[in-house]
């Protein structure tokens, strides 16, 4: 055995460690090359390895190959052919291109070199297509996207909201009061809080009010600012819910 010869066998068993199942030897005939030596091929897909084939890759070729007499110090012949869904016009530019790359590694094994070569390139080709999808689906996202409308909130909203809830409240508390409070000289009329917590405001049936002085009420009560942001926070919320809900 020459040393060309035992160089390409050396190749052969490399490849078949490598690429395994995706690596076949065919007739001849088959290979589309005009030699009679032992004939190649290789199937490349743009996917990774441990993915089904089968059922996910859209494209697949056949890179196809013989040694030549003194070969790596010349190239080998070359062939690719279409598994599924190449383009001839394709196929003929990957051929031109893998010719090209073959020149350029003269002296070395090139075959595992020109197959990474060729799945980059229908990678490259190919996957532009799943782009263009990927596109029309954030496209199709965007247009479903639902654009909010009514007036926005702001501070002077909010503000002309509140005036007007206040006084609804106020509307409803003086429904409340008997008319001889409402109708009493101004001088001894009793604010809605004061004649609810005079006990008189209290429905039927519930514990009265316990009658205190103002100096206890007054020592009992413990304002603090945290209680008007709280008041200020809730009667945001249901601002922001009446909004929500029109």
């Amino acid at each position: 055995m020459t040393e060309y010869a035992q160089e390409q066998e050396m190749e052969i068993e490399a490849l078949e460690a490598i690429v395994m199942d995706e690596f076949k030897e065919i007739h001849s005939s088959e290979s589309g090359l005009n030699t009679s030596s032992r004939c190649f091929q290789i199937t490349i897909t743009p996917q990774d390895d441990d993915i089904d084939q089968s059922t996910t890759t859209p494209v697949q070729l056949g890179l196809i190959f013989a040694h030549t007499e003194k070969y790596p110090d010349e190239p080998p012949l070359l062939n690719v052919t279409s598994i599924k869904g190449v383009q001839p016009s394709d196929l003929k530019k990957l051929k031109e291109k893998l010719v090209q790359e073959a020149y350029e590694n003269l002296g070395m094994a090139m075959i595992y070199t020109l197959v990474s070569s060729a799945k980059d390139w229908l990678s490259d080709l190919y996957g532009q297509d799943d782009e263009n999808d990927d596109t029309e689906d954030l496209e199709a996202i965007k247009d479903d996207v639902i654009i909010p409308h009514g007036e926005p909130v702001t501070v002077e909203t909010f503000i002309a909201w509140r005036e007007r809830f206040e006084a609804e409240l106020a509307i409803e508390r003086a429904k409340l009061m008997p008319e001889s409070v409402l109708s009493a000289p101004k001088e001894n009329k009793l604010t809605g809080r004061q004649w609810f917590e005079s006990g008189k405001g209290v429905c039927r049936g519930a514990a009265p009010v316990n009658e205190r002085s103002e100096e206890e009420d007054e020592e009992d009560i413990d304002f603090d600012d945290d209680d008007f942001d709280d008041e200020e926070e809730d009667m945001l919320e249901h601002y922001l819910a009446e909004k929500s809900n029109s």
